[in-house]
């Protein structure tokens, strides 16, 4: 069976030439499908010729997002090379090891990140290093028109890019994307969202993390819409071109979602061309929905993770306050069930881990078998996460299984803690970690910020807990702080918590 149907770009640059494909703010540049699809095609005929890739060899790439990371994703998918997105927020100790597990042919680097890359110990490994403004001719100046077809031995099994998890309990694992995922993905997306042709975005989340390349990007391209592209995540800035472009649907954690709302720009902008906005990584709470609902933006909560999707669960902004806090339901192509510790499914409203099976389940985590087989089971991929189903179907994430703490020998689930923390009007964010406890094994902390001009005292907080959570469930800690700390993501990072009570506890 030809490999053609894999090509979205050169599809689209024969279906569409003319129709915008890709808008890079920084620069003011912008690319048709049939111009930016010549321009991948003639950096593939320098893989091979130049660069000498192969088929499978890794392609690490250590920069922001910019076109030219675009680009060599293309380049890459028609190629049969790997891609490697390396999180450029990483120690140099951190990258090395990451490297070394890619073992990369080819190592794209931005200039601003060039003393860093010169304090990396694999550097010199690497056969060919190159700054990726070397590539940065491709996008600017008039090039021949170039044809290239992809490579014959690519199929659906076929690897597109090798994505690092956060690794937040140990090294982290390579999941591998291959393109069955990404169709499916695409597939699965599109039949909730109602993704067309003549949709548009902002892209700003990092192109380290699946959410920057696989929430919106990929099937936004499968389905021949539009991106704008942008360096980082600048909450006015997004908010005047969503106006200004006339975005469909905006993508973010419910932190950037918090930020936006917090903009000065924010009750002045024009949003009513947005469908929804498409919210994930952690529970939205209450106050912030009702904030965007009032602003005429519907909110579509979901669920996913690097290793499956990442679209798997998708809740109907019909359904955002009558479910609040859900995920919804299981997205068209993906099975879910809810799995006790003797791997036995649960009953309605009982907590168990998530099970899911799909087209969209990695193949596996590179060069890491033992990890592999622990995570899947006959196609099965145990999430690590804890959820639990209503009597109508919708499902509920009670907590990361690692987030989990033991107090007194009963289960505490720190996001219900949180979620009943949110309905204080005071309270901006919160984070609930388990510290340890000489009498009860371990207890709660929760680390609070506050609204503007809102007074709450640790004490208050505490009594605001009484009557209203078992007393187990109450933390024994509260600590107001300004900030709390967030991962390259935009989540709440509870190690760092965790870090900061030890060093508080010295």
């Amino acid at each position: 069976m030809s490999n053609y149907h894999l090509d979205w770009l050169a599809k689209w640059a024969k279906y569409t030439p003319n129709r915008m494909m890709l808008r890079e703010y920084d620069s003011g540049l912008e690319w048709n499908y049939s111009d930016f699809n010549n321009r991948v095609n003639t950096l593939a005929v320098k893989f091979l010729n130049n660069y000498e890739i192969n088929f499978g060899d890794r392609v690490a790439v250590y920069s922001k997002n910019r076109a030219e990371y675009v680009l060599l994703l293309f380049a890459c998918i028609k190629t049969g090379a790997i891609l490697v997105p390396l999180n450029f927020r990483l120690t140099p100790r951190e990258l090395d090891a990451l490297i070394t597990d890619a073992d990369p042919e080819l190592f794209f680097y931005e200039n601003d990140f060039e003393e860093s890359v010169k304090q990396l110990k694999t550097f010199k490994n690497i056969s060919q290093k190159n700054q990726i403004e070397e590539i940065s001719s491709l996008l600017k100046e008039d090039i021949e028109e170039t044809k290239f077809n992809l490579q014959p031995n690519i199929n659906e099994e076929t690897t597109v890019m090798i994505l690092y998890t956060a690794g937040t309990t140990g090294l982290s694992k390579g999941a591998i994307i291959n393109h069955r995922m990404l169709f499916w993905n695409s597939i699965n997306t599109e039949l909730r969202l109602d993704i067309t042709s003549i949709d548009h975005t902002q892209s700003f989340a990092p192109f380290f993390h699946t959410g920057g390349w696989n929430v919106l990007f990929t099937p936004f391209v499968h389905h021949g819409a539009s991106h704008t592209l942008l360096t980082k995540f600048e909450p006015g800035l997004i908010l005047q071109l969503i106006e200004k472009e006339k975005a469909t649907i905006l993508f973010g954690v419910p932190t950037m979602l918090q930020m936006m709302a917090d903009s000065e720009y924010f009750d002045k902008v024009d949003l009513n061309s947005v469908r929804y906005a498409i919210v994930g990584g952690a529970p939205m709470p209450l106050p912030l929905i009702n904030k965007w609902h009032d602003k005429g933006v519907f909110i579509r909560q979901g669920y996913g993770l690097t290793e499956v999707g990442p679209n798997c669960f998708s809740l109907h902004q019909d359904d955002a306050i009558k479910k609040k806090g859900s995920i919804g339901y299981p997205n068209y192509y993906i099975e879910a069930k809810i799995m006790n510790e003797l791997e036995q499914e649960v009953e309605v409203n009982e907590i168990g881990e998530l099970w899911l099976k799909s087209p969209v389940v990695t193949p596996g985590y590179w060069r890491k078998e033992k990890e592999t087989k622990r995570a899947i089971t006959n196609g099965w991929f145990h999430t690590g996460d804890m959820v639990r189903k209503d009597e109508d179907d919708f499902y509920y994430v009670v907590d990361r299984k690692k987030n989990m703490y033991i107090s007194g020998g009963e289960n505490v689930y720190p996001s219900e803690i949180e979620n009943y923390l949110y309905t204080n009007e005071a309270v901006r964010e919160v984070a609930v970690i388990g510290v340890a406890d000489e009498k009860w094994g371990e207890v709660g902390k929760a680390y609070v910020s506050l609204n503007e001009n809102a007074a709450l005292t640790e004490e208050l907080l505490k009594e605001f807990c009484t009557g209203n959570l078992a007393k187990y469930k109450i933390p024994k800690y509260f600590e107001i702080i300004n900030e709390i700390p967030k991962n390259d993501a935009g989540k709440i990072d509870k190690k760092k918590l965790l870090e900061l009570h030890n060093k508080q506890s010295i």
